[in-house]
């Protein structure tokens, strides 16, 4: 179905958080949607950032600190937007790290895995009933093309101990971890009759801080020319994304990206994923390791395999 930025629907009414909503993609998701109505939360490391940012957007927002990196800051985030909203219609898990220069999280967990991945797993659980009844509600999960750079059981000693924090193969195991999260999610909704749907989204190439900043100095002259070729300003990197959060005939469990030069850029797509993005039994793991490690429970069902290997839903 054709899609159109300028075809975006009112968000009046609603309230969205954006995770790292004081710049690069998150900053333009946050903005494009404050200027459609919405009020937006957004959960930055810095609140000095991201009163700037909020400044800059305009419209209707707020700032809660949020340091994905410590689970005792994501169930104080956590707090914080539930004693201020009683609903929370859309939730943009967007922020996270690349070639991170700590080895671990304040948790002691590999800082991609661990901010990437557990950090939003944990804030979605302790905010998912703000948003279970409320129609049209959804949860978005930004993943990235280098899912496909995974290397490595997402449950192995790699995840925990921060060894090769600084790798591509690190920095696509979270990512994989984020797109196997988004797809468990939506089969345990919609197994426990839930209005919110969980969807998934990638930027393709863009040229923000993640890259230009962060990126070892062996890697920056190949990504530079890959950048240079290839990726889009934020403004149009993040068009998947807001298309995820806010297209009303997008099915639950949809992933998108961009449509041209091998998904690297163009309008938003339904995009394409490795057969591991698409193991449930590896869905199933991932989440009760998740569970495990960050404390946070769900209370959603599990999915099961049917005969055949396609994913369905267990009755709560």
């Amino acid at each position: 179905m054709d899609w159109s930025p300028a075809g975006v629907p009112g968000q009046y009414g609603r309230t969205a958080l954006v995770t790292g909503g004081s710049g690069g993609l998150g900053l333009e998701v946050a903005r494009a949607l404050a200027e459609r109505g919405a009020h937006v939360v957004l959960a930055c490391r810095s609140t000095a950032r991201g009163r700037a940012a909020a400044a800059r957007i305009g419209g209707s927002t707020e700032v809660v600190r949020l340091d994905l990196a410590s689970l005792d800051s994501v169930r104080r985030a956590a707090d914080e937007v539930r004693h201020r909203h009683r609903r929370l219609d859309l939730l943009v898990n967007n922020a996270g790290v690349m070639f991170p220069a700590r080895p671990r999280t304040e948790d002691g967990f590999e800082p991609h895995f661990g901010v990437n991945h557990l950090g939003h797993f944990a804030l979605t659980g302790l905010l998912l009933d703000l948003m279970r009844p409320v129609p049209g509600s959804r949860v978005v999960t930004v993943a990235s093309l280098a899912h496909r750079a995974g290397r490595g059981a997402l449950d192995g000693p790699g995840a925990r101990d921060g060894a090769g924090h600084r790798s591509l193969s690190a920095y696509g195991r979270s990512k994989l971890a984020n797109l196997l999260f988004a797809r468990e999610l939506q089969h345990r909704l919609a197994g426990g009759g839930a209005e919110t749907l969980s969807v998934a989204a990638h930027p393709g190439l863009s040229a923000t801080a993640l890259w230009q900043g962060e990126a070892p100095a062996w890697l920056r002259p190949v990504s530079g020319v890959a950048l240079r070729l290839l990726a889009q300003p934020p403004e149009r990197a993040m068009l998947p994304v807001l298309r995820a959060a806010t297209d009303p005939h997008l099915p639950g469990g949809a992933y998108l990206g961009p449509g041209e030069r091998f998904e690297s850029r163009g309008a938003p797509a339904p995009a394409s994923s490795s057969r591991a993005s698409r193991d449930a039994s590896a869905r199933l793991r991932l989440w009760e390791l998740s569970e495990a490690l960050t404390g946070v429970r769900y209370g959603l069902a599990p999915t099961r395999t049917a005969a055949g290997g396609s994913p369905t839903t267990a009755g709560r």
